[in-house]
C-alpha cells in the first residue's frame, strides 16, 4: 500500500509517483493544508445538511494531510482506475471515487493560493501578461482524447478530423520560461483552434511578440508582432529561403510543444479521459497546468 512514510525516503519513486520533487511536495503541503481546512469547513462544519458533528464516524483511511496530498497527486500522475487507485491505497472504490473528487478541488485550490494557476479569463490576461519580464508569449492549441459520447450530436462535435477521434481542446499561452500564463475554457475537438482565440478575444500588451502555428493563419492581434511559418501555395512550392525562414520559426515556437508536454506529465491529461462528471475535464486541465507552473518554479529555484 503507498503512504508517505514509505515514501518520503525514496526520492526518485516519489518523483515518479506523484510528479513531484520532495521539495517541491513540501512547498505544497502548507497551501494544501489551509484549502483542505477550508474546504472543511465550507462543506462539513457550516453546511445545514449535515445531521452529526464533523469528526464523528469511523476514522477515515487517508487520515493526514500528507496522505491526501499523495493520493491525489498519484492520481493525477498515473491516472489509474478507480479500482486500481483504491487497491493502492486500501480503501474501496467507491470511496476512491469519492476522495479523487473532493481532493480534486482542494488541490486545485492550493494551487490558486500559491498562484500557479493559469489565468482563465480573458479581459484579464492583458495585465497579467502586462507583468512578464519580457513580452514574448507562444500560443498553441491542445486536444485530449475522451471516450466516444454516446450522443450523436456530441459524437459530431467531439469528433476531431486531425487526430481522428473524439477530444477536448484548449488553447494554452506561455512564456519563455514554460509556465502556462493563460488557459481557455475547454471545447469540444471539432473546433479550431484560430475560432477559439476570436471568440475568447485575446488582448496582448503592445510591443508583444507572438509565436504561433498554422492553425492560427490570419490571427493578427492589434499592436502584436507575430511569428508564424510560410505555408506551401497550392500547386507551388516554397523557396529555399522561406523554407530557412520556416526551420528557424520552428525551432523557436517548438518550445510551446515541451511547454505542454509539461502539463501532459500528468497522465490524466494525456490518456484517455474516463471521468463522465460535468465540468471534471476542465478542472484537472487547470489543475494539471498549475503542477506543471509548480515544476518550474521549483526548477529555477534549485538552479
Amino acid at each position: 500500500m503507498i503512504s508517505y512514510a514509505k515514501l518520503k525516503n525514496k526520492a526518485r519513486v516519489f518523483r515518479a509517483l506523484t510528479g513531484l520533487s520532495l521539495r517541491g511536495f513540501e512547498t505544497l503541503l502548507p497551501a494544501f493544508e489551509a484549502a483542505w481546512e477550508n474546504y472543511i469547513w465550507e462543506h462539513n462544519i457550516q453546511s445545514k445538511n449535515r445531521k452529526r458533528q464533523y469528526g464523528g464516524g469511523r476514522i477515515p483511511q487517508l487520515v493526514n494531510l500528507e496522505e491526501k496530498l499523495v493520493f491525489i497527486l498519484v492520481y493525477f500522475r498515473l491516472y489509474p482506475t478507480q479500482e486500481v487507485q483504491g487497491f493502492l491505497f486500501g480503501i474501496s472504490q467507491g470511496q476512491a471515487n469519492e476522495w479523487i473528487h473532493k481532493l480534486t478541488k482542494v488541490l486545485n485550490t492550493s494551487l490558486g493560493y500559491q498562484k500557479q494557476l493559469p489565468e482563465r479569463k480573458a479581459h484579464n490576461m492583458e495585465q497579467l501578461l502586462g507583468a512578464c519580464l519580457s513580452l514574448e508569449f507562444f500560443i498553441d492549441g491542445t486536444e485530449r482524447p475522451i471516450w466516444r459520447p454516446k450522443d450523436k450530436e456530441k459524437q459530431k462535435t467531439h469528433y476531431s478530423g486531425k487526430k481522428k477521434r473524439h477530444t477536448v481542446k484548449n488553447n494554452i499561452i506561455s512564456d519563455r520560461r514554460g509556465k502556462v500564463l493563460y488557459l481557455s475554457n475547454t471545447y469540444e475537438g471539432k473546433k479550431h483552434d484560430k475560432k477559439i482565440a476570436d471568440e475568447e478575444e485575446y488582448r496582448f500588451p503592445q510591443g508583444s511578440h507572438l509565436w504561433k502555428d498554422t492553425g492560427f493563419q490570419g490571427y493578427e492581434p492589434e499592436g502584436v508582432t507575430t511569428h508564424q511559418p510560410k505555408k506551401k501555395p497550392r500547386n507551388a512550392e516554397l523557396t529555399s529561403e522561406e523554407k530557412e525562414t520556416n526551420r528557424a520559426i520552428s525551432k523557436e515556437r517548438v518550445a510551446v510543444e515541451h511547454h505542454i508536454g509539461g502539463v501532459k506529465r500528468s497522465k490524466i491529461v494525456h490518456d484517455i479521459f474516463r471521468n463522465r462528471k460535468a465540468g471534471y475535464d476542465d478542472l484537472v486541465m487547470e489543475t494539471a497546468s498549475g503542477l506543471h507552473n509548480l515544476r518550474i518554479d521549483e526548477r529555477q529555484l534549485a538552479a
